[in-house]
């Protein structure tokens, strides 16, 4: 055998030798694990939402912030002792307000006095839902377009989603937003 397939037959070894070692930490891949904490665990009730973004960025999210009929705003939940539950990316949440009763029954039924909240994960291929039309008072992807119809369940009216958001079910305690239900089915993107 010459010397270089001697080499190259001698790295293969150690790297499948390496790939044996390494497969039950490849294999784990992103599931969480009870030592990855509050941070990353999804909404839970008595959760309240913290701003991602804007003026009150990292505040409290109250129902008198929110602008009656939209756009929505981006927040993450918090759990009771003040972690933000932001180490997920599928945490990530839009809140919105309309009159109650602009919703159907089962949103409303999910709503507090008229503030909904939904996964902000698009259905379609995981993008944040961030964009909002004003001439369909609509939740909107702005990767690929997707329109969701937020005082409908986040039913898709337009655009490539396969499916509504996820919602969560709300309640209010002194007007702070707080979790009431975990999501309504599964967030984020569909596989396949």
């Amino acid at each position: 055998m010459p010397c270089d397939d001697w080499l190259h037959c001698r790295c293969y070894k150690r790297r499948t030798i390496l790939g044996l070692a390494l497969a039950p930490l490849l294999l784990a891949g992103p599931a969480r694990t009870a030592e990855e904490g509050e941070g990353a665990k999804p909404p839970a009730p008595d959760d309240r939402f913290a701003f991602l973004t804007g003026p009150k960025k990292g505040q409290v999210a109250r129902a008198e912030d929110l602008a009656r009929g939209g756009p929505q705003v981006q927040a993450y939940p918090m759990a009771p002792d003040g972690t933000v539950r932001s180490d997920s990316r599928l945490n990530l949440v839009i809140l919105a307000r309309f009159d109650p009763a602009a919703l159907t029954d089962e949103t409303r039924a999910r709503a507090a006095d008229g503030v909904v909240a939904y996964s902000a994960i698009c259905t379609h291929q995981g993008c944040p839902v961030n964009a909002w039309s004003n001439e369909r008072s609509a939740f909107v992807c702005s990767c690929h377009g997707a329109i969701y119809d937020p005082r409908n369940a986040a039913e898709v009216i337009g655009g490539p989603a396969p499916r509504p958001l996820a919602a969560l079910g709300l309640k209010l305690k002194d007007g702070v937003v707080m979790v009431a239900s975990t999501f309504s089915g599964r967030v984020g993107a569909t596989q396949g």
